[in-house]
């Protein structure tokens, strides 16, 4: 839509991990040089946590991407975490392709053990990428440190990378799981981008889609996009996209604070407007002048109704301007 208004060659604040968007900031840069080390190590586990939308899956893409065009890795990826410990070996059996519908415990680690050590045998070293980690209760990590204790002639078999948000730093402090920390070779918590690199950040994505400067962002537009951010590099891609949108539906070539205030104060009445405040300790509260002092908690919940179907009403009337818009511009590409 507005890549090829703005003569973009891609989007460039997509959601999706790339490797080809990967930024290097100082945090980021040494993540990855951490993780390479522990990856030269092949062993044991890989541990990168940080705040929702600091960049871990985009890590270790780019990190995976630095081995294509070597052939002696497999790799595998869990995403569903919330597994108890016979779940999680199913799981990393259909991640590796193999059979795992057998619900015997011992069947699944025998499955895995020869497949590990096939893969050895043909020169290849086997990693998994267990995304969501804070979600994995303890008996399931002490399974996954069971399956990276395989070895094969001295040698590990399967390296783990856990990917997890904050609180899973706390949960590998449990002293349940003293033999798995043991076991990690390589560990970072990412940080937030500060004001200069949040700058450099978006104006690194910008150009890996051939920008032009068009449009272009004022100092103050990039003060207030950190701000609103606070640097985390997800909230930085979904903001500069709707920045990009309102500026292709206005027909701007200059994203100025005005224009970032605009967009962050939808995106944050947006945001308020999914959340429930009919809860019976919050009930009162709602209640404004419009209600006579003995209104009953039914008057309460009509007049919220009320409000609620007004603000529909508007966000509809909003979308269906800007889709008059949408349909208004394409109209005109047409007839050039």
């Amino acid at each position: 839509m507005y890549e090829s208004y703005y003569k973009l060659s891609g989007k460039p604040f997509q959601l999706a991990p790339d490797p080809f968007f990967f930024f290097g900031s100082s945090t980021h840069k040494r993540a990855l040089a951490y993780l390479k080390y522990g990856l030269s190590q092949g062993e044991g586990f890989i541990v990168v946590t940080g705040d929702v939308g600091t960049g871990k899956s985009t890590l270790v893409r780019t990190l995976f991407a630095s081995l294509e065009g070597k052939d002696d890795v497999v790799a595998a990826e869990l995403i569903n975490t919330q597994l108890d410990s016979t779940d999680i070996l199913r799981m990393v059996a259909a991640a590796f392709g193999l059979a795992h519908k057998d619900n015997k415990k011992s069947s699944l680690l025998k499955n895995l053990e020869n497949f590990f050590k096939a893969r050895n045998r043909d020169g290849k070293r086997c990693m998994l990428v267990v995304d969501e980690a804070q979600n994995l209760p303890f008996e399931t990590i002490e399974e996954l440190r069971m399956l990276s204790n395989i070895v094969d002639n001295g040698k590990t078999l399967l390296q783990i990378f856990l990917l997890g948000q904050t609180e899973f730093r706390e949960h590998l402090r449990a002293p349940v799981l003293d033999q798995v920390r043991q076991r990690v070779t390589a560990s970072y918590h990412l940080s937030h981008l500060d004001g200069e690199e949040t700058q450099a950040y978006i104006e690194h994505r910008l150009s890996k889609v051939d920008w032009n400067n068009n449009p272009s962002f004022t100092a103050e537009a990039f003060q207030l996009l950190f701000d609103f951010s606070e640097g985390v590099p997800r909230v930085i891609n979904t903001t500069c996209d709707r920045l990009l949108l309102y500026g292709f539906l206005e027909e701007k070539t200059r994203i100025d604070g005005e224009i970032v205030k605009l967009v962050t104060e939808e995106i944050n009445a947006e945001n308020h407007a999914g959340k429930d405040s009919t809860s019976s300790e919050e009930m009162h509260v709602i209640v404004d002048a419009q209600l006579p002092e003995n209104a009953t908690a039914m008057d309460v919940r009509v007049h919220q109704l009320e409000r609620e179907m007004a603000d529909l009403k508007k966000r509809f009337r909003k979308e269906r301007d800007f889709m008059r818009k949408i349909v208004q511009i394409s109209l005109n590409f047409e007839d050039d």
